[in-house]
């Protein structure tokens, strides 16, 4: 990943890396290798991040018409 400085604004420059790695996930990724999970808990978290992201398609989904 880069982020290019222009004209000498390194704090923009940080905003939009920061925004990247949001968008990619990498501070979640991060808080969740801090410590240990045990398998158990992870096949848990998992099971409920996939219900919780089935739900939200079902939301978007349109009806079907019959």
């Amino acid at each position: 990943m880069q982020v290019s400085v222009q004209g000498n604004d390194i704090e923009k420059a940080l905003k939009h890396l920061k925004r990247k790695l949001q968008t990619e996930g990498f501070f979640k990724e991060i808080k969740k290798r801090k410590y240990y999970e045990k398998p158990s808990v992870k096949k848990k978290r998992k099971q409920q991040e996939a219900e919780r992201k089935r739900r939200k398609a079902m939301r978007s989904r349109k009806p079907e018409r019959d």
